[in-house]
């Protein structure tokens, strides 16, 4: 399979305690990869493998048939990478913070008239001006996930737990989001204590840890 994503028996540690072993997953596009298991069985050290901030014991990661390294800054811009912390700037204002998230992590040059559409579907043109530091931890969450709307063109978006914090409204956002972006040949990787509504055409891989 070389135009999505393939884990081959990934191999992880964390200081000297084995995380897994042997991991194989499979998301084509379209497709859906959710990660699931307890807490500290090693969801989040998956995730970075496949961003490529980690590196397995042994095993590949395989981004459309290739390495992540080897394809440099083409990975980064079809990658979002949206971990635990919201990475947003406290000194910037909310679209100055969303226009330089997009530059630095794909070099696009994000106008500003799509910086407050995507802005907008997360609720938060209102507050386009605003400091981030004077966002609640909801506003800051819905920040992050604004990238997703303002790098529609990525396809491998890599969540960690990306409901949490989110109200009833910004869970539906974000769904739809997640639905575009399967429905136009995208691979999502979440990890998700939360049930994620999917058109039942969308395929979901589930991998346990």
């Amino acid at each position: 399979m070389n135009a999505g994503l393939e884990l081959r028996n990934l191999q992880c540690y964390r200081g000297y305690r084995l995380l897994f072993n042997d991991l194989n997953a499979q998301a084509a596009p379209g497709q859906m990869l959710k990660v699931s298991g307890p807490n500290g069985a090693g969801k989040t050290s998956l995730l970075r493998l496949i961003c490529g901030l980690l590196a397995p014991a042994r095993g590949q990661v395989l981004w459309q048939g290739k390495k992540p390294a080897t394809l440099r800054e083409e990975f980064g811009r079809q990658l979002v990478y949206i971990g635990h912390a919201t990475a947003t700037k406290n000194d910037l204002t909310v679209i100055e913070d969303l226009r330089s998230n997009a530059a630095l992590g794909s070099g696009l040059a994000l106008s500003s008239h799509s910086a407050m559409g995507a802005l907008q579907g997360a609720a938060l043109d209102q507050h386009a001006q605003t400091p981030v530091r004077l966002l609640s931890q909801g506003q800051r969450r819905r920040l992050a996930l604004a990238r997703l709307a303002a790098r529609q063109t990525s396809r491998l978006w890599v969540l960690d737990e990306p409901f949490t914090a989110l109200d009833t409204m910004a869970t539906q956002w974000l769904s739809s989001l997640l639905l575009e972006h399967a429905h136009q040949g995208g691979v999502t990787v979440l990890t998700s204590h939360h049930h994620v509504p999917l058109d039942p055409y969308i395929e979901q891989v589930e991998v346990a840890l």
